[in-house]
């Protein structure tokens, strides 16, 4: 191996020298500038992906890196986190033991656990350069693979370097993992191709160590300019020659002729030892020789001696993968499923979990091995809630070992249902319900099934055919009684669609008392949400927030509805603090949600800049995990903030991109929420005809007071069907407006909007001043800042010049204040034509670069980090999560046009004091 900085020795780095310089380069730049970077060495088996990698790693530990190294492992791609912990731990642990448990026992939720290890990434890259080193990424598990998407973009402001090797060939992990980072921070592939001639002759002269001749250089062409084969060729030439057989022509053929001179009992040992993996502990491969480990201690000495495994005193390990898949290859197929079948059930049998042995079943079981099915299942709920798309994976292949019809075939159905829903693979778990269905099971397993197709009708949007099936099983009867309790749930849910919402409601009432008398929690859960939603559809905020109370304290995942009815009652206090609370809270449950309701906290509060950072997080955490609940919701809004502000054409592209997914989830909610977005922009471009058009199909997805998004709109919509000339529309949204400031007595903001909606149909003067003076006890500084404008504008008809002044500029000075400067502009117009607009009135926006382009939030951000604190550190000062902080900190580096930490630091240090 080359020391660092030195020359090449005959390591396998021979012809590689501009790749090495490349490496070099990239390992001296993340540790000058102190941002991150990522690198794929990606080549074919035995190219020199590792040895480079090695040299890398010796390279940067020389530079003063810590460096952590590990290797993914084909038959170990369905354990949670197998392949990057082999990264994280060792002489220099990066996360201690405990902690790496601790990560087990939590990597149910996979966005808290990449949170966590960057946390512990971020912390060791403030004392120094790091390097992350994976060899064989093609064959990481799929949580390695999710971590290894997002902690380079997370960590992208400190010193850290990752550096990847996998194979050459189709779109994979690899590829998927360069993608990600490629938009955030450098991120490269370094190509490794054949050797030349040149080196595969020195190559050969290090080997030998004697000159090469005109023979073998002819010899090793058939190693096609790769290392690693050229060295076997090598290896078997000594071999052949001893021999007296031929030069082998492959690689294989080359590992069969090294073989050949071994002992029975040492190519049996290497045999089971192959099919255990590239690493392996000796008494396994015992087990499977039959044999006492004592009695095989001299194959290991021959096989080791032979230089086809390594041994560290824990584990044996095969030199190369290709040396074990040749090993392999010469195992006859039949022969591998019953020696696979056999590793599984001796893990198993020795303590092993179940998704330990998954890989060994997956290749070794036959249709009818009931043993083989438990333990997939087993598998499949252990690793559901952290990798849904491998428990789907899992519980499909065990579905298709079991006879069809059979009673254990409908439970590992109904089992694979509920995987596949959790993933989102929606319409594979439907087709998997109609497959199971059509073979006429039991009463009682079709209660069940139908019961766990609930959640996927929900997903789909398909609330009437939920109906139908819940109202269908409840009428067989012979379902036991819990599962006739989620059946009336999901029923209850189901008709929280529906345009009557009593009898929503009594079948509501009734599947919580169903659920409570049979004691089950799911039942439970799903009865007090179904209620909940109801409630909100029905305008009944007081009885919606009473019922999210209820299923937060059962089940505290659903915290984010609670803070959200805790809003819709204006109690802004007790929602702010449940916020503060689930932000201090280390389980970090439901993330994406959570930003959810502390963006609607923002908004509702006036504070656009950081209810657009909630936002913007918020979607990123539901892309990063697939499963989009809020993102129509979350573009509509987006656009309409842009709209306050002015900015026209970044409004526009979140309304495009709030159609596209309106695609994907086309429920009535949704589909009134972008029907009124275009309705705002139509008003915004003086089309008073199609914002009215617009209005009237948010009219047909169901009552207007029944969505929740425009319930502090309906002034805006008010006015704008009153430019339409459509008075019958205005009078209809005021009387609606009016039925829910009724249903809510004692939220102030719904008595305030309902008398300004009723000012304005009548142009009630009167009725606009009572509406402000309900709004003084709302929360809600945009809705006040609306109402007084609408004010400003009446009193200026009625000639009241004085106290149009004052009032219009109340609302100017809102709307200034929470950066709605388009708003702003159209009063400060008003204020224009009544004599009284001056220079104090007009609103400055922000710039787009430099210090002053940030948000208050985005300058502390900054200021916390360019003093040394940890994204972590900042959300804890800062009380918001670091998922916030990550944002803000995104933003702040875009503009001001800076790389890294060291950079920020620099430039917040020659800012003038404040």
């Amino acid at each position: 191996m080359a020391a660092a900085g030195g020359s090449l020795s005959h390591s396998g780095l021979r012809g590689r020298e501009d790749e090495i310089g490349q490496i070099a380069a990239l390992i001296a730049a993340v540790a000058r500038t102190g941002s991150g970077a990522l690198t794929l060495i990606r080549g074919e088996p035995g190219i020199g992906k590792t040895t480079l990698l090695t040299e890398a790693v010796v390279r940067a530990r020389a530079a003063g890196y810590w460096a952590g190294v590990g290797k993914a492992d084909e038959l170990h791609h369905v354990v949670p986190l197998s392949s990057l912990a082999t990264c994280l731990h060792g002489d220099r642990p990066l996360l201690a033991g405990e902690a790496l448990v601790d990560l087990a026992r939590r990597h149910d939720r996979r966005i808290w656990l990449v949170e966590r290890l960057a946390e512990a990434i971020e912390a060791r890259a403030a004392r120094g350069p790091v390097l992350i080193a994976l060899d064989d990424v093609q064959w990481t598990d799929s949580l390695s693979r999710f971590a290894l998407t997002q902690l380079p973009r997370r960590l992208r402001t400190s010193p850290v370097l990752w550096l990847l090797t996998g194979r050459r060939g189709a779109a994979g992990p690899a590829e998927d993992i360069v993608a990600a980072a490629a938009d955030e921070l450098p991120a490269s592939v370094v190509a490794l191709g054949p050797l030349s001639d040149r080196a595969i002759g020195q190559l050969a002269g290090d080997t030998l160590g004697t000159a090469v001749d005109e023979q073998v250089h002819g010899l090793l062409e058939g190693a096609g300019g790769n290392p690693f084969l050229a060295v076997e060729m090598l290896a078997g030439l000594g071999t052949a020659a001893a021999s007296g057989e031929p030069l082998p022509s492959g690689l294989v053929a080359g590992v069969r002729g090294r073989l050949r001179s071994l002992r029975p009992d040492t190519l049996r040992f290497l045999q089971m030892g192959a099919v255990l993996g590239r690493d392996f502990r000796f008494p396994h491969a015992a087990a499977l020789c039959g044999r006492a480990p004592a009695t095989l201690i001299e194959a290991l000495e021959e096989a080791v001696h032979a230089g086809l495994l390594d041994d560290d005193g824990t584990r044996l390990v095969f030199r190369h993968d290709l040396l074990r898949q040749a090993v392999y290859a010469d195992i006859p197929p039949s022969a591998r499923k019953a020696l696979h079948r056999a590793a599984a059930r001796h893990l198993v049998s020795e303590g092993h979990q179940p998704v330990e042995a998954v890989s060994h079943i997956l290749r070794g079981a036959l249709p009818g091995d009931e043993e083989a099915v438990e333990l997939l299942r087993r598998a499949a709920d252990d690793v559901l809630p952290f990798t849904p798309g491998t428990a789907a994976d899992l519980v499909t292949h065990a579905l298709e070992l079991v006879p069809t019809a059979r009673p254990l075939w409908f439970a590992v159905g109904e089992q694979a249902i509920v995987c596949l829903t959790r993933v989102g693979r929606n319409r594979e778990a439907l087709a998997t319900g109609a497959r199971l269905l059509e073979c006429r099971p039991p009463v009682e397993t079709l209660g069940r099934l139908q019961a766990a197709l609930g959640a996927t009708l929900w997903n789909m949007d398909l609330a009437d055919e939920l109906r139908r099936r819940t109202e269908a099983a409840l009428a067989l009867g012979g379902a036991a009684p819990e599962v006739e309790a989620r059946l009336a749930a999901l029923r209850a849910l189901a008709l929280s669609r529906s345009p009557d919402l009593v009898p929503a409601r009594a079948a509501g009432e009734n599947a919580l008392r169903a659920a409570l008398a049979a004691g089950d929690g799911p039942a439970h859960v799903q009865a007090l949400f179904a209620l909940g939603e109801i409630a909100l559809n029905a305008g009944e905020n007081a009885v919606a927030l009473e019922r999210f109370a209820a299923l937060s304290a059962v089940e505290p995942a659903f915290l984010p509805e609670e803070i959200v009815a805790y809003q819709h009652v204006d109690d802004f206090r007790t929602s702010e603090r449940l916020l503060l609370k689930a932000v201090g809270d280390a389980r970090g449950l439901r993330e994406a949600m959570l930003l959810w309701a502390q963006g609607q906290q923002h908004l509702e509060l006036g504070r656009l800049d950081d209810a657009e950072t909630d936002f913007v997080t918020m979607e990123r955490l539901e892309d990063d995990v697939r499963v989009p609940v809020q993102q129509v919701n979350a573009r509509v809004i987006r656009s309409r903030i842009a709209l306050l502000r002015g900015d026209r054409e970044t409004a526009r592209r979140h309304l495009d991109a709030a159609r596209v997914r309106l695609a994907v989830k086309p429920n009535p909610g949704n589909t009134a929420a972008v029907r009124f977005l275009e309705a705002v922009h139509a008003d915004a471009d003086g089309d008073a005809g199609l914002a009215v058009d617009r209005i009237h199909r948010v009219r047909e997805q169901g009552p207007f007071l029944r969505w929740r998004l425009l319930r502090t709109w309906v002034g805006s919509a008010t006015r704008m069907a009153l430019k339409g000339a459509d008075r019958a529309l205005a009078e209809d949204l005021a009387a609606q407006a009016v039925a829910h400031a009724e249903r809510n007595p004692s939220v102030p903001t719904a008595a305030g909007v309902a008398a300004r909606a009723l000012g304005l149909v009548r142009d009630d003067l009167a009725l606009l001043e009572s509406a402000v003076a309900l709004l003084e006890a709302s929360p809600r500084p945009l809705v006040r800042a609306a109402a007084r404008a609408d004010l400003g504008r009446a009193l200026l008809a009625a000639d009241r010049t004085p106290q149009a002044v004052a009032a219009l500029t109340e609302a100017h000075a809102a709307f200034t204040a929470s950066g709605a400067h388009a708003a702003a502009a159209r009063v400060r117009r008003d204020l224009r034509s009544a004599g009284a607009a001056d220079r104090r009135t007009a609103s400055r926006q922000r710039p787009v670069q430099g210090w002053e382009a940030l948000t208050t939030s985005e300058k502390r951000v900054a200021r916390l980090v360019s003093q040394g604190h940890s994204n972590r550190a900042a959300a804890d000062l800062l009380a918001v999560s670091p998922h916030t902080v990550n944002t803000h900190l995104t933003s702040a580096f875009r503009k001001l046009s800076v790389n890294s930490r060291v950079q920020l630091a620099n430039l917040v240090m020659a800012l003038p004091d404040d």
